[in-house]
C-alpha cells in the first residue's frame, strides 16, 4: 500500500487551490508554518480525546487539512518559481515535526507511550531513509509499504471510526492497533528503502 504513486494526480487536483493561494498572496513557507500549526492542533485534539471521544473527529479533520497544506506548499513553490533546496529542507523538517505531534498525540490519548515511541521512530526512520537516499546521490525514495500519505489516510480513517467502533486486540484499541502498525510497518518500510538504496549505490 502506498499513495505516493498518485502524487501527480494529487498535484493536478490541487491546482485550483494553488491558483487561489497565489491570488491571495500566500507564500510556500507561510503555508508550511500553517501546516505545522494545524498538526499541533490535531495532536492536541488526539491527546485530549481519551476523555472526550468526539475530539478524534476534530483531529481527523485537522489531519486532512494538514495533508492538503502539505501538498499546497510544494505546488505553490513550483507555481511561483521559488522552489529551492532551502525551501525543500524547511518543508521536510516541519513535516517531521508534524508527524511527531500527530503520532505523539495519538499515543498520549491512549496513554500507551511504549507503542508511541515505537511508532514515531518507525515514522521518522521511514522518512529519513527516503531523503537520505537523495543525499547520497540517488533519487529520493518515496516507495515502500507505508509513506506519509498512507499514514495520514490511516490516521484519518481510524480516528473517524474510533468514537463509533470498539475493537480490542490484546487489550489495545483501534488507536493502539494503528500505533502498532506504524511501528512494525514503519520500520519495515525503512528497511525496504534502505535495501533499495544500497542496491542502487556503487
Amino acid at each position: 500500500m502506498t499513495l505516493s504513486g498518485f502524487r501527480d494526480l494529487a498535484d493536478r487536483m490541487m491546482q485550483p487551490l494553488v491558483v487561489g493561494a497565489v491570488r491571495v498572496g500566500l507564500t510556500p513557507n507561510l503555508v508550511s508554518v500553517a501546516a505545522i500549526l494545524v498538526a499541533a492542533a490535531a495532536g492536541g485534539a488526539f491527546a485530549s480525546a481519551g476523555d472526550q471521544q468526539s475530539l478524534y473527529l476534530v483531529g481527523a479533520v485537522l489531519v486532512v487539512i494538514n495533508g492538503v497544506l502539505d501538498l499546497l506548499d510544494g505546488g505553490l513553490a513550483r507555481e511561483l518559481g521559488v522552489d529551492s533546496m532551502s525551501g525543500d529542507m524547511f518543508d521536510h523538517v516541519l513535516d517531521r515535526y508534524a508527524d511527531i505531534l500527530i503520532v505523539g498525540g495519538l499515543a498520549t490519548g491512549v496513554e500507551n507511550y511504549a507503542l508511541g515511541f515505537a511508532a514515531v521512530t518507525g515514522v521518522l526512520m521511514t522518512s529519513y531513509l527516503g531523503t537520505q537516499a537523495e543525499a547520497v546521490g540517488i533519487d529520493r525514495v518515496y516507495g515502500g509499504l507505508l509513506g506519509r500519505a498512507d499514514r495520514l489516510a490511516l490516521v484519518t480513517a481510524v480516528t473517524v471510526l474510533t468514537p463509533f467502533v470498539e475493537v480490542t486486540v490484546f487489550e489495545v484499541g483501534l488507536v493502539g492497533i494503528l500505533l502498532a502498525v506504524f511501528a512494525v510497518v514503519g520500520h519495515l518500510t525503512a528497511a525496504q528503502r534502505f535495501y533499495y538504496s544500497m542496491r542502487e549505490l556503487p
